[in-house]
């Protein structure tokens, strides 16, 4: 397998942010993200990517990401064919480089911060009351998620457990629905601990796509895991965990274990 590496950079905020209003992105951070990359270093170079806020607003973030070209290769890229705003947002003379270990030990156990998506592509379609669709329209109607929708993994527990309609309590929690998401998305690359796993932040964000405003489920879990396949899981620290790892999400971040 080519050799993996890990890339940091600071990136002024406000830049960005002045960047993406001149681009029409400024609703989609991710996807202001995305393209800036690519027009930087190349297509789909430094992906799946995480931008990591400073603290107390402050006005430098740092991105972190994985990629397959080596230090050099980025540098020359971003001298030769990067836009001239790269260097006002990007901090590209702070560009730090590591290589990503070679091969994993089977059982190695290693603390990990991932943002996703936990979203669902039905198969079939879906047909199901909710409380929200009973306040935005008459009651007992029920709402259609058509076959190939992209939908809220918790939301798709929920209705599929409660077809006749969500009830006010019990079921389920957010945290338990998407720590399940996450162990499926591993496969047999890893094993969540989950334990020591949990939802450390949810919200909803905006995602634009195809000149279209989606609102789409946003979540950083925290926990521990444990290599079972070294190959499949240096594939996936490449690939990402779930959709959207070309927008900020799917990174997986590792950390020393606690235990």
């Amino acid at each position: 397998m080519s050799t993996l590496y890990m890339l940091s950079l600071p990136v002024d905020l406000g830049e960005l942010r002045r960047w993406s209003a001149v681009c029409g992105l400024e609703a989609d951070e991710g996807r202001a993200l995305h393209h800036l990359l690519c027009e930087t270093f190349g297509k789909t170079v430094a992906q799946p990517f995480r931008l990591m806020p400073g603290r107390d607003g402050a006005r430098l973030a740092s991105l972190y990401a994985y990629t397959g070209t080596a230090e050099e290769e980025l540098r020359r890229t971003a001298e030769e064919a990067g836009l001239p705003e790269s260097a006002r947002i990007l901090g590209l003379t702070a560009l730090a480089v590591k290589t990503m270990p070679e091969s994993w030990a089977t059982g190695r156990r290693l603390a990990f911060d991932v943002r996703v998506r936990p979203v669902m592509r039905l198969m079939t379609q879906l047909n199901a009351h909710s409380r929200e669709a009973a306040r935005a329209r008459p009651p007992h109607r029920a709402e259609t998620y058509a076959k190939g929708a992209e939908v809220d993994a918790f939301l798709v527990a929920r209705l599929r457990a409660s077809p006749d309609g969500l009830p006010e309590a019990g079921g389920a929690s957010r945290e338990e629905v998407y720590r399940d998401w996450l162990t499926k998305r591993l496969g047999a690359a890893a094993a969540i601990d989950p334990k020591a796993t949990r939802l450390v932040s949810h919200q909803r964000t905006i995602a634009l796509r195809g000149g279209t405003r989606l609102e789409r489920p946003d979540a950083t879990l925290h926990g521990e895991l444990t290599v079972q396949d070294p190959a499949a899981f240096a594939k996936l620290l490449a690939g990402g965990v779930g959709r959207h790892g070309a927008y900020g999400y799917g990174m997986l971040l590792l950390r020393p274990a606690r235990s």
